[in-house]
């Protein structure tokens, strides 16, 4: 099952939390300090919110696919590059609280794009994981933030 990931910037994780548990009618999946992720069977989504970012709350942190395998994001790679687009993978990669392969992209606006798989939970990861990735791979274009990961 694939789903569209959207992740956002917070003003108050807490505030936020309640609301989107209201409005998608499901508590988050994974809840950690400055964290959460939601994962909406219906409409199918993957919501994940980071608290006191650099950006605005309410702002648009990055957008995702998340997909079943890592086939689905090499498939995906060469598809991307194929069409003549700037493409940076990682591979098991841990970064909010999971161990995850993906490749990233930025669209026409700058906005940056994962197509990404979840390989493992941070609990089960390598020792020393860290909890969000530590450096971008694909610089955004001029003048614009740089995402966290997810």
């Amino acid at each position: 099952m694939s789903r569209i990931q959207l992740a956002l910037n917070v003003a108050d994780l807490g505030e936020a939390v309640e609301f989107y548990s209201t409005l998608f009618g499901t508590p988050p999946r994974k809840l950690r300090p400055g964290y959460a992720n939601f994962a909406v069977a219906d409409p199918p989504l993957k919501l994940v919110l980071f608290e006191g970012e650099a950006a605005a709350g309410g702002s648009l942190n990055h957008l995702g696919i998340e997909v079943d395998d890592t086939d689905e994001v090499a498939a995906a790679t060469r598809r991307l590059a194929g069409a003549g687009l700037e493409v940076a993978e990682e591979s098991e990669t841990t970064c909010c609280h999971a161990v995850q392969d993906k490749v990233w992209v930025h669209g026409p606006s700058g906005e940056p794009w994962e197509v990404y798989t979840v390989l493992a939970d941070e609990e089960e990861g390598p020792a020393g994981a860290t909890s969000c990735c530590q450096e971008e791979t694909l610089a955004p274009p001029e003048g614009q933030v740089e995402p966290a990961c997810c």
